[in-house]
């Protein structure tokens, strides 16, 4: 079945799921199925050095809990490394990819610049160690977010090209992202704001690609009483998976969504279609974080 609509909820398994991670979730599933659409859970789970083996298993059973079940098998990143590795193969002849054997040091030293001249594809395959870097062009990118409007990004050839393979052998986020989206059949993408800047670069790997970008809608981040965003770096707490209809009143909340005190004693599932019949993307910004 061909869905006008697809979206997806993609979390890195380096925790448990933490509030700021539901609202984020909430926002897509309800952006979803307000449009009639499909709803997705991808595990990016790229950095094992990273991720605790029980975190994967946590997720999961935090979202069920939550009423937050996909409507196709969850999809794990650490199973795809094939498609990874034939994209960049793909990128890699085109010229839009080049290996760099730069480190950090060196290149914050000279001010972006690779002093191994690496763009100019003169590093062998057997070199060793080596990053593998998209190409940017230089580009003065526009596009318009769901929520936050027209938006502009310059774009910096050189500067700013991300890595899309790691030295240490670790497919990259902004590769495999671009990658499982097309290949999943991603319309739009809702994510929180503090990815805002990842957006234009992209949009050049889906282009590159073949493919056309998503849409965007980029929410804003919840924050702490430090005015920190809320994340497992800094020590955001686990939710209480006993606690979800609570859970997911708070998360409509923080999504401006206004919803009636007295949804706070009904079901998860009662939550979530009040959520879906009421879904108010406009009103996303009203609230503050």
């Amino acid at each position: 079945m061909s869905y006008p609509y697809c979206g997806r909820f993609a979390p890195s398994p380096t925790g448990p799921l933490h509030f700021g991670s539901l609202v984020t979730a909430v926002a897509s599933y309800l952006e979803a199925r307000a449009h009639h659409g499909k709803w997705l859970i991808r595990i990016e789970d790229l950095d094992p050095l990273r991720e605790p083996p029980e975190a994967t298993g946590q997720i999961l059973h935090s979202l069920e809990c939550h009423g937050l079940i996909a409507d196709d098998e969850v999809r794990f990143q650490s199973r795809r490394h094939q498609a990874y590795q034939s994209a960049i193969e793909q990128l890699l002849a085109r010229g839009k990819a080049y290996r760099c054997s730069c480190s950090r040091k060196q290149l914050q030293a000279n001010g972006g610049r690779h002093p191994n001249h690496c763009r100019d594809g003169n590093l062998r395959a057997d070199s060793s160690p080596f990053a593998i870097r998209f190409a940017l062009e230089d580009e003065s990118c526009q596009w318009q977010d769901q929520l936050l409007g027209p938006q502009h990004q310059e774009i910096h050839g050189e500067l700013d090209d991300p890595v899309i393979l790691r030295k240490e052998g670790f497919y990259a986020y902004q590769l495999a992202v671009v990658v499982d989206d097309i290949d999943q059949g991603v319309t739009d993408v809702v994510r929180g704001s503090d990815l805002l800047e990842m957006t234009a670069p992209q949009q050049q790997i889906y282009r590159a690609l073949g493919a056309t970008a998503p849409g965007w809608l980029h929410i804003p981040v919840i924050l702490n009483d430090q005015g920190q965003k809320l994340s497992k770096q800094n020590h955001a707490p686990a939710l209480d998976d006993t606690k979800a209809p609570a859970n997911l009143f708070e998360a409509l909340v923080a999504l401006g969504q206004k919803p009636p005190p007295e949804l706070a004693q009904q079901s998860a599932s009662q939550i979530l279609e009040w959520g879906q019949a009421n879904w108010r993307r406009d009103a996303i910004h009203l609230t503050s974080q």
